[in-house]
């Protein structure tokens, strides 16, 4: 245990051999979008759509468009393994779109989205050798967003769906040769006059258009079935996924009283939806799912990976609060807060609109960008004070990026200094031998340094000019907490239910908020990140349930305490 004496008196920090950690966005090597017409405001990395199954001793990952899938023995270090899944007869520039992935005894299944009868349903014994091969050359039952599920006696079943007209639908396949077995039942459909959050728009207010439901995905948990979807678009950083219970895998399903269980609107990386939950080896459960990007296209996106839980009442929601810091592995917060959000910086040179702030504003959209992507560029930043550094981040932005596709050739390299004067530099994160594409690269330091200014600079770009999306530096500062938030108000009115403003007094020693709710006080699953603002509207309350909220300051040395649990009833 490490004893940390600043100015808000003493705070333990746990050390770091207690768990290996990571941070979202997740650092895998993503590939580029290979859609003509889809890259024509800049060739950009994409996924979306992700399934992780446990198997084998290893967590297979699969997501739309990459030709190949990730590899894991313990959810942190990723490895590629390419494979494609479409024959030559589908006459396509892409791969698989939201593959279903089903694990049948030692037997990986996968196949992709199609609306045809013609799509190839391939099988693996040892999917961690990239050997595959046809169960059945064309499935005879077309869906999209599709889903497989095989239930605890044997029964295998499929949910699919991905519209704002249908709903999402299940059906029961034969065990033996997966034929359908009777006809597609309708299973759920959203309802936004009511959930407030499943109406479209960035910010859950947009009317003309009706929102998409999408990406099923089914879990069982002691008895039950649990039906997600998301909603309401995958390019917004509300997407977020919701889900029904039952007693039976075709239903009839019931509203989960807590929606949408994983949520992400704000912060760096925002956005949760159409994903998969799954239970580690060691017991834990999770949630990974889509964030949103949709700059040079409204298909960018990454992916995010969240704690699940399942409460005492059965409700499953997946903790996203601080979901873009540093987290151990088994889900906790290592409680390591961003250093540089606004704080001052200098870089080599700037091109066009893309300045150096762009690099610390918390906003995965924004990014700087050098003039080029030779090795004399580089990026400073002041913390204001020296702080004690744990983890850095590194994320990469793709300007002026030439690349289609999944490349295996792209790597970067780079270091990272560190000084207390801005005269005097030491390395922090030596990287100048790397060779790995690492467009989200996050190294927690085995000792953390302390430091006032970081600076990295560039040896080597995948693709394109020296560009970051996120330059973020985490630890702690010598400072005290923040003080409790005072004056923290909500407002919801009889003419739009759904809509609540929330308003707080600003506090000086605070450079974020945390807002949590919930619909039950004692149980606030739901969080918003807020940085620099003292007002949040809120758009995602279900028009017939009462909600209670609290909120939290928090700065560069950690969070302050919560205010007290306001509650907003139906009018």
């Amino acid at each position: 245990m490490l004893i940390l004496v600043g100015l808000g008196g003493i705070k333990y920090l746990q050390a770091q051999e207690e768990s290996p950690t990571y941070c979202n966005p997740m650092n895998l090597d993503y590939g580029f979008c290979p859609i003509p017409n889809f890259y024509d405001h800049g060739k950009h990395r994409t996924t979306a759509d992700p399934v992780i199954i446990p198997i084998h001793g290893n967590y297979y990952l699969f997501s739309t468009n990459q030709k190949g899938y990730w590899v894991s023995p313990d959810l942190l270090s990723w490895r590629f393994i390419t494979q494609s899944f479409l024959q030559a007869r589908h006459q396509t520039y892409d791969d698989l779109c939201a593959p279903a992935v089903m694990a049948k005894g030692d037997t990986l299944l996968v196949i992709g989205s199609s609306y045809s009868l013609d799509f190839t349903l391939w099988m693996s014994t040892s999917p961690e050798t990239g050997q595959w091969q046809i169960l059945i050359d064309s499935f005879p039952y077309a869906a999209w967003d599709p889903c497989w599920f095989r239930d605890d006696d044997g029964r295998i079943f499929i949910y699919h769906g991905s519209s704002n007209v249908f709903p999402i639908y299940g059906v029961e396949l034969d065990s033996h040769n997966l034929r359908t077995l009777g006809e597609p039942t309708p299973l759920l459909s959203l309802n936004d006059s009511i959930h407030g959050w499943e109406r479209f728009g960035e910010n859950n207010d947009n009317t003309f258009l009706r929102p998409f439901i999408e990406g099923a995905w089914m879990t069982k948990y002691n008895g039950k079935y649990y039906l997600q979807y998301g909603a309401p678009g995958t390019e917004f950083s509300g997407y977020a996924d919701g889900v029904y219970q039952a007693d039976n895998p075709l239903g009839p399903f019931e509203y989960q009283s807590f929606n949408p269980f994983s949520y992400k609107p704000g912060g760096f990386a925002r956005g949760a939806g159409h994903g998969a939950t799954f239970c580690d080896f060691h017991g834990q459960w999770w949630h990974i799912s889509t964030i949103a990007i949709g700059v040079k296209n409204n298909f960018e996106r990454r992916l995010g990976l969240w704690p699940a839980y399942f409460d005492n009442e059965g409700i499953l929601y997946a903790n996203t609060s601080f979901g873009d810091f540093p987290h151990y592995i088994d889900g906790r917060f290592t409680g390591w807060m961003l250093l540089n959000y606004n704080k001052p910086v200098l870089a080599s040179s700037w091109f066009t609109a893309y300045p150096p702030d762009f690099a610390v504003d918390e906003d995965i959209r924004t990014y700087w960008s050098a003039q080029s992507a030779d090795s004399t560029e580089w990026l400073m930043t002041d913390l204001g004070e020296v702080c004690q550094i744990f983890a850095l981040q590194v994320n990469y932005a793709d300007q002026d990026a030439t690349v289609i596709g999944k490349v295996d050739s792209l790597y970067h390299s780079y270091l990272i200094e560190g000084s207390i004067d801005s005269k005097s530099w030491f390395a922090i994160v030596d990287k100048r031998s790397n060779r790995q594409d690492v467009p989200h690269d996050y190294t927690p330091l085995k000792s953390p340094v302390m430091a006032r200014f970081v600076r990295i600079r560039n040896v080597h770009m995948a693709s394109g000019k020296f560009a970051l999306s996120g330059f973020r530096i985490f630890g702690h500062a010598q400072k005290p907490l923040p003080a409790m938030v005072e004056d923290f108000v909500a407002l919801r009115g009889a003419s739009e239910p759904r809509n609540a403003w929330l308003k707080w007094k600003t506090s000086d020693d605070a450079s974020g908020y945390i807002i949590r709710f919930g619909v039950s006080p004692d149980k606030l699953y739901g969080s918003i990140m807020v940085w620099g603002r003292n007002e949040y509207w809120f758009n995602a309350m279900d028009a017939d349930r009462d909600y209670y909220f609290s909120i939290s300051a928090f700065n560069e040395a950690g969070v302050g305490e919560p205010s007290e649990v306001v509650k907003l009833a139906v009018p």
